[in-house]
């Protein structure tokens, strides 16, 4: 993987994880002074957009790193590293199929169960991909 592409994948991951974790914060855990308040933060609107747009950027960053990196380790990696790398590869389809169904979702128990499963999915991600930078340093 070329440092480019190093850079755009770790800045891509940061960014989605932060705008997300920002969002479920103002969410989940603020409450607003107006009972008639739509948003329990005046920001939680952005930081719903900002995650909104950088996730689809951060799925093409991983099909572009697809090709030179997890390709050619899932068939002629050592074995050194596999596990992160499989646990993170095999994280994308959930967490980028729960986030899209959460945006269509009409029925409010769909978008629940997507909701959940977006946040467990993407937590999941969020560990088994540090683990993998991590493993890489030792």
């Amino acid at each position: 993987m070329s440092r480019t592409q190093r850079l755009w994948l770790h800045g891509s991951v940061a960014l989605a994880t932060l705008t997300g974790v920002v969002f479920a914060i103002m969410k989940y855990f603020m409450k607003s002074a107006d009972e008639f308040a739509v948003a329990n933060h005046p920001w939680q609107p952005y930081m719903l957009a900002a995650h909104v747009v950088i996730a689809p950027a951060l799925l093409f960053i991983l099909g572009w790193t697809f090709s030179n990196h997890m390709l050619p380790k899932l068939r002629f990696g050592d074995g050194t590293r596999r596990r992160s790398g499989l646990a993170s590869m095999a994280l994308i389809a959930p967490v980028a199929v729960s986030a899209y169904l959460l945006q269509i979702a009409t029925n409010e128990t769909l978008r629940n169960a997507m909701a959940v499963t977006h946040w467990i999915t993407s937590g999941v991600f969020v560990i088994a991909y540090a683990w993998h930078l991590l493993s890489s340093r030792g």
